[in-house]
């Protein structure tokens, strides 16, 4: 069974990230992916620093190239389950082939559940997209929709907002409080009530929100806010506490309440960007190297000290006999 200092579950920009700098610091490390990235469908990554409008693809292929030149581990597959060993974790893999190491760090993301809608899915991440940071600049100034059916989607509307002028909300199955109504009122937000029945597409591009009655409504492109959730199955079968919505907690630098246990980017923040995931996974990665330094360090005091106690012991050899004089009495024999 390989052994590892460490193993990353999760081969995105977080654990990618991490790999990268625990490579650097000479750590053993593996990252298993499953090859199911949450961004994948969409065309461009935007809001990276000197990545901005990259393919997705492309930064997970660069990054995969720089960890492999470091000399980290790449495995293509999904982790079963993970459990506590005398010396650490053992990772079990669906393809049998178990991994065995120090110290564990789960980066496997979230999934995303969206309204059931006719054309949500298909459209998803094209011309139906979440995030205003990372997508709204590209349809600035364009007809746009917010679809509700989700929790906060007023808000998002009111967020979507910024980036043009041309705003409908489609509340769905969703119903408007008056405080939602006046804010959206006021923000120049039209409110167009009725389920959705189904996103128009023509020649592959989104034409409008068409509802249950037959009404379309032109739209250029319509944001949704899904309903987040944490992949986070094997922290939880791992022990880790989570909060009221079911995330798992970490301090600043990724560490669960699992001693050894790591976790970073989407599988523990949800508003986390490519970006924040990434610096994320950094941080995890640093604070993991430290604590296996510190384990390091106690192994050698206590090795340094057992090797001390050795050479202190006195020479337990017997002493020769004296010899006996011819009257019977003892005297030394110098050399003897």
């Amino acid at each position: 069974m390989n052994t590892y200092d460490v193993v990353v579950i999760g081969g995105g920009a977080s654990g990618l990230s991490a790999a990268l700098v625990l490579a650097r610091a000479r750590r053993t490390v593996a990252v298993i992916d499953a090859g199911q990235a949450r961004n994948a469908p969409a065309a461009r990554m935007q809001g990276f620093l000197s990545r901005d409008g990259l393919p997705p693809c492309e930064l997970l292929a660069a990054g995969r190239a720089e960890i492999d030149g470091y000399g980290a581990t790449l495995i293509t597959g999904v982790v079963s389950d993970v459990y506590r060993t005398d010396t650490g974790f053992r990772i079990e893999r669906s393809d049998g082939v178990p991994l065995s190491a120090r110290r564990v760090l789960v980066t496997t993301g979230l999934r995303d559940e969206l309204p059931d809608v006719p054309g949500v899915r298909e459209r998803w991440g094209r011309d139906l997209l979440h995030c205003p940071y990372c997508h709204g600049f590209e349809v600035r100034d364009q007809p746009l929709g917010v679809l509700g059916g989700t929790p906060n989607a007023a808000e998002h509307a009111l967020l979507v907002r910024q980036w043009s002028d041309d705003v409908v909300y489609f509340p769905h199955t969703d119903v408007l409080t008056e405080d939602d109504r006046e804010r959206l009122a006021a923000r120049g937000i039209g409110v167009v009530v009725g389920r959705v029945a189904r996103l128009v597409v023509r020649d592959d591009r989104l034409f409008g929100v068409e509802l249950e009655d037959g009404c379309v409504v032109r739209r250029a492109a319509v944001f949704v806010r899904p309903h987040m959730v944490p992949s986070s199955d094997l922290l939880t079968s791992l022990g880790a506490v989570s909060n009221n919505h079911g995330w798992a907690t970490v301090d600043s630098t990724g560490r669960t309440s699992v001693s050894g246990v790591y976790a970073a980017g989407n599988a523990v923040n949800p508003r986390a960007q490519v970006i924040t995931a990434a610096g994320e996974g950094s941080a995890a990665a640093i604070a993991i190297n430290a604590d296996l330094v510190g384990e390091d360090v106690a192994a050698a005091v206590l090795t340094a000290r057992a090797l001390a106690t050795t050479e202190m012991t006195p020479d337990v050899t017997p002493a020769p006999a004296p010899r006996a004089t011819p009257h019977g009495s003892y005297r030394f024999v110098r050399g003897s």
